[in-house]
C-alpha cells in the first residue's frame, strides 16, 4: 500500500526538494505551506506521516504535533535547523515520532521514515492481538455468545446504568430441554452443533444494546436493557419461534427438534443482584416443571405457554 506523506514547511525550497525526493522514492508525497493549511489537508485526506519543521509563522511545528497526535491517525517526524535550542526528548515529549536537524539528509530521511512505518504497523499489530486476546477472553470458543464471566461484569455495569437513568433492565434465562439425553445418543459433536446453532439464532435475536452469553453447559443468558418484562417475554417468543422452525440434524441423519425453558425476570429497584439472577433461575425451572417448551414470568407472575 502506497504511504502518503505530508511535508509542513514555510521554506519553499526545502518543501519541495524533500515532496520532489519522497516522490522519486515512491511515497505519495504533498506539501503545504502552513500548519493551518495542514490541518486542512489532514481534514480531507489520510496521512501515514507528517513532517513538519518546528518554526513557522502562525501554528509552530510542536503545536501542530500535539494537535494531530490527539485528532489524527499519523505519525509526525520534526525537523528543525536550530539544533541548540531543541532536543531529541523535547519532540518526544509532544508526540513525535522522530527528530531531525536540518541540513537533512535525504537518505537519512528515508530510513527514518521507513523505521517509523515499521514501528507504527508494530503498534497496530500488538493492538489487535491484544483485542483478539480480549475478546478471547469474554467470549465462549463454541457459540461466540460471551461467556458467564462477562454475564457477571456487564450485568454490574447494567444495573449502573439503570440506577443513573431509571431504566427497565430484564433477563432471559433459557435451558435447551433433554439435553442430555440428545447428547448421549448422538454424542458431544452433534451436541456442540446444537448449542452452536442455538447461538447464533439468539445473536440474531439481539438489538445492538442486548448481550447474549452462554451461561454454562447447555444455558443461555440474554441481557435486555432498557426492557420491561412484557417486552422481554416478546423476544423469549420470537427465539422460541426461530428455534422451531430449525431442523436439528445429527450425525446419522436423524432430523430432530429441539425447544428450550426460559424463565423472564425483570429488575426490582435496589435488588441484590444474585436475588435477579435466581429469580429468572426460579422461572426457567418453572419452565422446565410446566412441561417445558415454555416461558415463565415470575416478575408479572405470568405464564406464556
Amino acid at each position: 500500500m502506497e504511504t502518503h506523506v505530508l511535508i509542513v514547511d514555510d521554506d519553499t525550497a526545502i518543501r519541495e526538494s524533500i515532496q520532489e525526493y519522497l516522490s522519486i522514492a515512491n511515497f505519495n508525497a504533498n506539501s503545504v505551506a502552513s500548519a493551518e493549511d495542514a490541518i486542512d489537508y489532514l481534514e480531507k485526506n489520510q496521512v501515514d506521516i507528517v513532517i513538519t519543521d518546528i518554526l513557522m509563522t502562525g501554528m509552530d511545528g510542536f503545536e501542530l504535533t500535539d494537535l494531530i497526535k490527539k485528532k489524527y491517525d499519523s505519525e509526525v517526524i520534526v525537523i528543525t535547523g536550530y539544533s541548540a535550542e531543541y532536543s531529541y526528548e523535547e519532540a518526544i515529549s509532544k508526540g513525535a515520532s522522530d527528530f531531525i536537524f536540518k541540513p537533512v539528509r535525504f537518505e537519512e530521511l528515508n530510513l527514518r521514515i521507513k523505521r517509523v512505518l515499521r514501528e507504527r504497523n508494530l503498534s497496530k499489530d500488538r493492538i489487535e492481538m491484544l483485542e483478539k486476546l480480549k475478546k478471547l477472553a469474554i467470549t465462549d470458543g463454541l457459540t461466540k455468545l460471551y461467556n458467564s464471566r462477562h454475564f457477571y461484569i456487564q450485568l454490574d455495569l447494567e444495573i449502573e446504568r439503570l440506577k443513573r437513568y431509571n431504566h427497565p433492565l430484564s433477563m432471559l434465562l433459557l435451558d435447551i430441554d433433554n439435553f442430555k439425553d440428545y447428547n448421549d445418543k448422538y454424542g458431544h459433536i452433534d451436541g456442540d452443533k446444537v448449542l452452536l446453532i442455538i447461538g447464533k439464532i439468539i445473536h440474531a435475536c439481539l438489538r445492538s444494546m442486548d448481550s447474549g452469553y452462554r451461561y454454562g453447559g447447555e444455558e443461555f443468558t440474554i441481557l435486555l436493557p432498557e426492557t420491561n418484562c412484557e417486552k422481554a417475554i416478546k423476544v423469549a417468543n420470537r427465539i422460541k419461534q426461530i428455534l422451531a422452525k430449525e431442523d436439528f440434524i445429527a450425525s446419522n441423519g436423524d432430523v430432530n427438534k429441539i425447544t428450550m425453558s426460559t424463565g423472564v425476570a425483570e429488575y426490582y429497584p435496589n435488588e441484590d443482584l444474585r436475588e435477579f439472577i435466581k429469580r429468572a433461575d426460579k422461572a426457567m425451572y418453572k419452565s422446565k416443571d410446566d412441561g417445558k417448551d415454555t416461558i415463565t414470568s415470575l416478575a408479572h407472575e405470568n405464564v406464556s405457554k
